[in-house]
Protein backbone atom coordinates (compact mmCIF):
# COMPACT_ATOMS: atom_id res chain seq x y z
CA UNK A 1 0.00 0.00 0.00
CA UNK A 2 1.12 3.37 -0.97
CA UNK A 3 1.67 6.44 1.82
CA UNK A 4 1.23 8.90 -0.38
CA UNK A 5 1.56 12.90 2.18
CA UNK A 6 -0.89 15.47 1.08
CA UNK A 7 0.22 19.11 1.16
CA UNK A 8 -3.10 21.18 0.92
CA UNK A 9 -2.23 24.96 -0.80
CA UNK A 10 -3.55 28.58 0.09
CA UNK A 11 -2.24 31.49 -1.10
CA UNK A 12 0.94 29.63 -1.80
CA UNK A 13 1.16 28.03 2.02
CA UNK A 14 0.57 24.67 3.13
CA UNK A 15 -2.62 24.56 5.01
CA UNK A 16 -5.05 22.46 6.47
CA UNK A 17 -8.49 22.59 6.45
CA UNK A 18 -11.20 20.57 8.78
CA UNK A 19 -14.00 19.23 6.88
CA UNK A 20 -13.43 20.65 3.71
CA UNK A 21 -14.29 24.13 5.54
CA UNK A 22 -12.21 27.03 3.96
CA UNK A 23 -12.83 28.86 7.40
CA UNK A 24 -11.18 26.18 9.49
CA UNK A 25 -8.02 26.73 7.49
CA UNK A 26 -4.32 26.40 9.62
CA UNK A 27 -1.26 27.31 8.21
CA UNK A 28 1.58 24.77 8.85
CA UNK A 29 4.83 26.05 6.53
CA UNK A 30 4.34 29.31 4.47
CA UNK A 31 7.05 27.26 1.88
CA UNK A 32 5.37 24.05 0.93
CA UNK A 33 8.61 22.81 -0.78
CA UNK A 34 10.25 22.67 2.84
CA UNK A 35 7.37 20.33 3.59
CA UNK A 36 7.73 18.53 0.56
CA UNK A 37 11.53 18.15 0.87
CA UNK A 38 10.86 16.64 4.40
CA UNK A 39 8.81 13.44 3.28
CA UNK A 40 11.14 12.72 0.35
CA UNK A 41 14.43 12.60 3.02
CA UNK A 42 12.06 10.55 5.00
CA UNK A 43 11.54 7.89 1.75
CA UNK A 44 8.17 9.01 0.62
CA UNK A 45 7.89 8.58 -3.18
CA UNK A 46 4.70 10.43 -3.47
CA UNK A 47 2.63 13.20 -2.87
CA UNK A 48 -1.06 14.60 -2.71
CA UNK A 49 -0.81 18.58 -3.77
CA UNK A 50 -4.28 20.25 -3.64
CA UNK A 51 -5.01 23.82 -5.14
CA UNK A 52 -7.60 24.98 -2.56
CA UNK A 53 -7.83 28.30 -4.61
CA UNK A 54 -7.93 26.66 -7.75
CA UNK A 55 -11.17 24.39 -5.80
CA UNK A 56 -12.73 27.81 -5.49
CA UNK A 57 -11.81 29.57 -8.27
CA UNK A 58 -12.72 26.46 -10.91
CA UNK A 59 -9.61 26.95 -12.28
CA UNK A 60 -6.21 25.63 -11.74
CA UNK A 61 -4.29 28.43 -9.62
CA UNK A 62 -1.09 26.98 -7.96
CA UNK A 63 0.60 25.63 -10.52
CA UNK A 64 3.99 27.50 -9.57
CA UNK A 65 3.89 25.37 -6.29
CA UNK A 66 3.66 22.04 -8.34
CA UNK A 67 6.27 23.36 -10.69
CA UNK A 68 8.82 24.12 -7.58
CA UNK A 69 7.95 20.77 -5.88
CA UNK A 70 8.29 18.25 -9.21
CA UNK A 71 11.42 20.23 -9.85
CA UNK A 72 13.34 20.24 -6.84
CA UNK A 73 12.37 16.51 -5.44
CA UNK A 74 11.67 13.20 -7.25
CA UNK A 75 8.72 13.16 -5.42
CA UNK A 76 5.39 11.30 -7.99
CA UNK A 77 2.96 14.31 -7.90
CA UNK A 78 -1.01 13.82 -7.89
CA UNK A 79 -2.37 17.02 -8.55
CA UNK A 80 -6.08 18.10 -7.87
CA UNK A 81 -8.29 21.30 -7.15
CA UNK A 82 -10.05 23.03 -9.97
CA UNK A 83 -9.19 21.44 -12.72
CA UNK A 84 -12.39 22.01 -15.41
CA UNK A 85 -10.83 22.49 -18.95
CA UNK A 86 -8.29 20.98 -20.91
CA UNK A 87 -6.20 23.99 -20.67
CA UNK A 88 -5.62 23.63 -16.68
CA UNK A 89 -4.49 19.80 -17.31
CA UNK A 90 -2.03 20.95 -19.63
CA UNK A 91 -0.45 23.06 -17.36
CA UNK A 92 -0.68 20.67 -14.51
CA UNK A 93 1.17 18.06 -16.38
CA UNK A 94 3.49 20.80 -17.69
CA UNK A 95 3.98 21.84 -14.29
CA UNK A 96 5.27 18.06 -13.70
CA UNK A 97 2.13 16.51 -12.61
CA UNK A 98 2.74 12.79 -12.49
CA UNK A 99 -1.43 12.36 -12.19
CA UNK A 100 -4.57 14.38 -11.72
CA UNK A 101 -7.28 14.17 -10.03
CA UNK A 102 -10.65 15.19 -11.06
CA UNK A 103 -13.96 15.02 -8.81
CA UNK A 104 -16.55 17.99 -9.81
CA UNK A 105 -15.05 17.52 -13.50
CA UNK A 106 -16.43 14.04 -13.09
CA UNK A 107 -20.13 15.02 -12.32
CA UNK A 108 -20.77 18.28 -13.72
CA UNK A 109 -18.67 17.50 -17.48
CA UNK A 110 -18.40 13.77 -17.68
CA UNK A 111 -17.29 13.87 -21.50
CA UNK A 112 -14.80 15.97 -20.90
CA UNK A 113 -13.51 13.78 -17.78
CA UNK A 114 -13.86 10.64 -20.09
CA UNK A 115 -11.90 12.33 -23.21
CA UNK A 116 -9.14 13.01 -20.30
CA UNK A 117 -9.16 9.42 -19.66
CA UNK A 118 -8.87 8.52 -23.41
CA UNK A 119 -6.48 10.99 -24.09
CA UNK A 120 -3.68 10.46 -21.16
CA UNK A 121 -4.95 6.97 -20.24
CA UNK A 122 -6.57 5.56 -16.71
CA UNK A 123 -2.70 5.78 -14.93
CA UNK A 124 -2.67 9.42 -15.08
CA UNK A 125 -6.44 10.33 -14.58
CA UNK A 126 -7.75 9.50 -10.75
CA UNK A 127 -11.15 9.63 -10.29
CA UNK A 128 -12.16 11.79 -7.04
CA UNK A 129 -15.27 10.15 -5.21
CA UNK A 130 -15.03 12.59 -2.15
CA UNK A 131 -18.57 12.50 -0.39
CA UNK A 132 -20.60 13.43 2.29
CA UNK A 133 -23.20 11.10 4.10
CA UNK A 134 -22.79 8.79 1.35
CA UNK A 135 -23.34 11.39 -1.78
CA UNK A 136 -20.58 12.84 -3.96
CA UNK A 137 -19.66 16.85 -2.94
CA UNK A 138 -18.23 18.56 -5.10
CA UNK A 139 -16.97 22.77 -5.65
CA UNK A 140 -14.34 22.04 -3.41
CA UNK A 141 -16.85 20.05 -1.12
CA UNK A 142 -19.08 23.09 -0.98
CA UNK A 143 -22.48 21.18 -2.67
CA UNK A 144 -23.77 17.82 -1.96
CA UNK A 145 -24.70 16.31 -5.59
CA UNK A 146 -27.82 13.39 -5.79
CA UNK A 147 -25.19 11.03 -6.57
CA UNK A 148 -24.42 7.89 -4.39
CA UNK A 149 -20.65 7.40 -4.20
CA UNK A 150 -20.79 3.41 -5.06
CA UNK A 151 -23.13 3.68 -7.74
CA UNK A 152 -20.74 7.04 -8.95
CA UNK A 153 -17.62 4.81 -8.68
CA UNK A 154 -18.97 1.87 -10.07
CA UNK A 155 -20.09 3.82 -13.33
CA UNK A 156 -16.92 4.75 -13.98
CA UNK A 157 -15.45 1.61 -13.74
CA UNK A 158 -17.27 0.76 -16.46
CA UNK A 159 -15.39 3.42 -18.48
CA UNK A 160 -12.31 2.29 -17.56
CA UNK A 161 -11.24 4.27 -14.39
CA UNK A 162 -8.28 2.31 -12.35
CA UNK A 163 -7.15 4.88 -9.76
CA UNK A 164 -10.20 6.43 -7.33
CA UNK A 165 -9.29 8.90 -4.20
CA UNK A 166 -12.33 8.32 -1.80
CA UNK A 167 -12.16 10.90 1.40
CA UNK A 168 -15.50 10.94 4.00
CA UNK A 169 -15.94 14.30 4.52
CA UNK A 170 -16.95 14.16 7.57
CA UNK A 171 -14.10 12.20 8.86
CA UNK A 172 -11.10 14.35 7.15
CA UNK A 173 -9.27 16.59 9.58
CA UNK A 174 -10.83 15.43 12.81
CA UNK A 175 -8.04 12.70 13.63
CA UNK A 176 -11.17 10.35 14.58
CA UNK A 177 -10.07 7.43 12.36
CA UNK A 178 -10.53 6.29 8.85
CA UNK A 179 -14.15 4.69 7.22
CA UNK A 180 -13.35 1.50 7.06
CA UNK A 181 -16.72 0.29 6.58
CA UNK A 182 -17.00 2.58 3.45
CA UNK A 183 -13.64 1.55 2.10
CA UNK A 184 -14.68 -2.18 2.43
CA UNK A 185 -18.15 -1.57 1.04
CA UNK A 186 -16.23 -0.13 -2.17
CA UNK A 187 -13.49 -2.59 -2.37
CA UNK A 188 -16.16 -5.30 -2.25
CA UNK A 189 -19.11 -3.98 -4.77
CA UNK A 190 -16.21 -2.86 -7.19
CA UNK A 191 -14.81 -6.45 -7.06
CA UNK A 192 -18.11 -8.06 -7.26
CA UNK A 193 -18.46 -5.60 -10.66
CA UNK A 194 -19.40 -7.39 -14.03
CA UNK A 195 -16.42 -5.16 -15.00
CA UNK A 196 -13.04 -6.57 -16.20
CA UNK A 197 -11.69 -3.39 -15.03
CA UNK A 198 -10.54 -3.31 -11.28
CA UNK A 199 -10.01 -0.14 -9.06
CA UNK A 200 -7.17 0.86 -6.94
CA UNK A 201 -8.73 2.78 -4.01
CA UNK A 202 -6.95 5.25 -1.96
CA UNK A 203 -8.08 6.22 0.94
CA UNK A 204 -8.36 9.56 2.24
CA UNK A 205 -9.18 11.54 5.21
CA UNK A 206 -9.35 10.48 9.26
CA UNK A 207 -6.57 8.89 9.53
CA UNK A 208 -5.00 9.25 13.12
CA UNK A 209 -2.77 6.77 14.08
CA UNK A 210 -0.01 4.29 12.56
CA UNK A 211 -1.80 1.60 13.61
CA UNK A 212 -4.73 1.83 11.42
CA UNK A 213 -2.48 1.98 8.16
CA UNK A 214 -2.13 -1.87 8.24
CA UNK A 215 -6.09 -2.39 8.39
CA UNK A 216 -6.37 -0.22 5.73
CA UNK A 217 -4.21 -2.34 3.73
CA UNK A 218 -5.57 -5.71 4.49
CA UNK A 219 -9.15 -4.37 3.48
CA UNK A 220 -7.66 -3.60 0.14
CA UNK A 221 -6.54 -0.04 0.14
CA UNK A 222 -3.88 0.40 -2.91
CA UNK A 223 -2.76 3.77 -1.17
CA UNK A 224 -3.79 6.44 1.56
CA UNK A 225 -3.51 9.85 1.86
CA UNK A 226 -2.40 11.28 5.10
CA UNK A 227 -2.42 14.92 6.06
CA UNK A 228 -3.01 16.80 9.60
CA UNK A 229 -1.98 13.20 11.03
CA UNK A 230 1.57 13.98 9.91
CA UNK A 231 1.43 18.04 10.88
CA UNK A 232 -0.01 17.67 14.47
CA UNK A 233 2.45 15.18 15.23
CA UNK A 234 0.24 11.78 15.39
CA UNK A 235 1.87 10.05 13.13
CA UNK A 236 5.68 10.55 12.45
CA UNK A 237 7.48 10.66 9.32
CA UNK A 238 9.95 7.93 10.82
CA UNK A 239 6.63 5.86 11.68
CA UNK A 240 5.87 6.17 7.89
CA UNK A 241 9.49 5.72 6.94
CA UNK A 242 9.50 2.08 8.94
CA UNK A 243 5.62 1.29 6.97
CA UNK A 244 6.73 1.75 4.03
Amino acid sequence: MRIIPAIDIIDGKCVRLTKGDYNTKKIYNENPLEVAKEFEASGIEYLHLVDLDGAKAQHIVNFKVLEQIASKTTLKIDFGGGLKSNEDLHIAFNSGAKQITGGSIAVNDHRTFESWLAQYGSAKIILGADCNNGKIAISGWQEESSLQVIPFIKNYQRRKVQYVICTDIAKDGMLEGPSFDLYRDIIQECSNSSTDQSIKLIASGGISHIDELPRLKKLGCEGVIIGKAIYENKISLKQLEQFC
